[in-house]
């Protein structure tokens, strides 16, 4: 009782930032992105300015407290419609269920369920029911209340990532994550069409954020340097290169990865009775990956978790091991990046050297050109000259940074493709890699029919990887149009007084050729439009979610089979 009394008072206690300090705080996150996002003029195209402040701050004058503050610097950056980009409360607060949903054909299904906390004497119900209502609130009216939460780039991902945080809630994206009850009531449609209503404790963990303020107000605020953030790849980079890190950053957040499975290292679903499993057994296993046959032919199985790999030494070299084994056993090779949230674009870059065995062209990226971008090359080509860098590194830095000159010199100007892995064919917007070679100048890389399969939730890197396959005419794409992540991004601290950190997308991948879809203008772009697979299937069913996924797995060994088939 005296506790509860104590958490009372503190919580009125809390006093909120002024209406002058959200205004500061909430022109600085618009300063922050249209000083540095990327993608501005590709959003504008699609109908969003996130220049047009004045509707922002009149809202910002309304505002109540901290919270519905938040929730106004989390919408403005949802509007950005990008996965990238989100602001983060600073909040380790999160509430959980104990079971899991997503949307398989349209409907709100539960995925998993832990048994710990919801033993099935008490709550017999079980994966594949439809989760109908949370606290007299539709699942609909949950995803509609909750997507600007979940923005994921393209609306079906947007959607099923709502539909995850009916069951999980966390504050740090989400302000008013704690203000729920100590148990929600919860319908639920079994599969026999019967309604069962049950009451759930949530499992809550941290501490709310109830108010930030109040803190003075100096005549004069800043914005902190961007920070970069980094995956464990080139760790060995020469100081004059780091430059680079930041552009090689194509990472889903941890708060957008949503859906089961996403950067696990086993597929979501079961293999065929006769694969016969290689990888992916022990914990020094950074792959899974088998071969099974079926019409006649032996399939190579390989499944890439992610981008970001702690050991990528020794990642690459077990990938590329499998590769060898494959290319003497198999008539064809499946590559799974489904769920695959990315990680560094030059791990992805190496991964593909080993299964394209012709030259071809990854992804450049447009920087968004600003004076840090323009000081930071020019330390880099001088700190290059005076440790007597490689001749064609000085050469590349200096042409990158000819580049950021020329588009700092515009009105928010930005770069051509620059490739930020290898050395670039100076003179042109082209650049070819090289397909991996053992010491004898021999090619390694796998030769025979290639398809990758890939889903709404093969984000960012996970982009980046079928984008690279499919605009160099390698293998087929299988699956479901990816999540449209298409950009490297930077965190800022986005604002001073409330703490809040910002993501921002600071460029945009350029593919080889434009895209020409009905949904955006034709572009050269990853960004919303995503990678587009040559053979269109849906895992999201009730039979996949029921089934371990075998019809899926069926579908995608019939079409590797009429691909190879097609290819002798």
């Amino acid at each position: 009782m005296l506790c509860s009394l104590f958490v009372a008072l503190a919580a009125v206690c809390f006093a909120q930032t002024t209406m002058d300090q959200r205004l500061a705080d909430f022109q600085q996150l618009a300063a922050t992105y249209a000083k540095n996002y990327g993608p501005y003029e590709w959003k504008l195209a699609q109908g969003f300015d996130l220049l047009n402040i004045a509707p922002w701050l009149d809202r910002v004058r309304r505002a109540k407290d901290d919270l519905e503050f938040y929730d106004l610097c989390i919408e403005y950056v949802a509007s950005l419609n990008d996965a990238h980009d989100l602001f983060i409360l600073p909040s380790d607060f999160s509430a959980t269920l104990g079971f899991t949903v997503d949307i398989y054909e349209g409907k709100v299904l539960i995925d998993s369920i832990n048994r710990v906390r919801l033993p099935v004497q008490s709550f017999p119900f079980v994966a594949g029911d439809e989760l109908v209502s949370v606290d007299g609130r539709t699942v609909e009216e949950w995803i509609s209340l909750l997507s600007k939460y979940a923005i994921a780039a393209n609306e079906r991902s947007t959607r099923r990532s709502a539909a995850a945080r009916i069951t999980n809630r966390s504050q740090s994206v989400q302000p008013r994550a704690h203000e729920i009850g100590d148990t929600a009531s919860v319908v639920i449609r079994r599969q026999n069409g019967n309604l069962e209503t049950y009451t759930i404790s949530w499992l809550k963990q941290g501490t709310p954020l109830l108010a930030v303020g109040p803190v003075p107000s100096p005549k004069m605020t800043t914005v902190r340097a961007a920070q970069s953030i980094e995956t464990p790849w080139d760790d060995d980079l020469p100081s004059y290169l780091r430059v680079l890190l930041p552009l090689r950053h194509v990472m889903l957040a941890p708060e957008r990865q949503t859906a089961l499975n996403v950067g696990g290292r086993n597929p979501l679903f079961a293999m065929p009775q006769n694969f016969t499993q290689r990888l992916g057994r022990v914990g020094t296993d950074f792959f899974f990956s088998g071969i099974y046959e079926a019409g006649g032919f032996k399939i190579g199985f390989l499944r890439i978790p992610n981008y970001s790999q702690p050991q990528t030494g020794a990642a690459l070299t077990q990938f590329e091991n499998e590769i060898i084994f494959f290319q003497d056993n198999t008539d064809g090779l499946i590559l799974d990046d489904m769920r695959n949230p990315g990680g560094n674009a030059c791990y992805a870059d190496s991964l593909l050297q080993r299964v394209i065995p012709y030259k071809f062209r990854t992804l450049g990226f447009e920087l968004r050109a600003t004076a840090n971008w323009v000081i930071s090359f020019s330390s880099s080509v001088t700190i290059a000259r005076l440790v007597g860098a490689p001749e064609w590194q000085i050469r590349y830095l200096e042409a990158v940074l000819g580049d950021v000159k020329g588009a700092y010199s515009e009105n928010r100007g930005r770069t051509g493709p620059v490739f930020v892995c290898t050395n670039p064919i100076l003179g042109s917007v082209q650049i070819d890699l090289d397909p991996a070679a053992d010491r004898t100048g021999k090619v390694i890389a796998y030769t025979k029919p290639l398809m990758a399969l890939v889903d709404e939730f093969s984000a960012s890197g996970g982009d980046y990887f079928p984008a690279v396959v499919q605009d160099n005419q390698r293998g087929r794409i299988f699956g479901m149009r990816t999540m449209g992540a298409g950009g490297s991004v930077l965190g800022f601290n986005g604002a001073t007084y409330t703490e809040g950190f910002a993501r921002v997308t600071v460029s945009l991948m350029n593919r080889k050729n434009p895209i020409v879809t009905p949904e955006y203008p034709t572009a050269p772009y990853v960004e919303n439009i995503g990678v587009r697979p040559d053979v269109v299937e849906d895992y999201m069913t009730r039979e996949n979610l029921l089934g371990q996924g075998r019809a899926f797995v069926d579908a995608f060994t019939r079409a590797m089979v009429d691909h190879i088939r097609n290819s002798q």
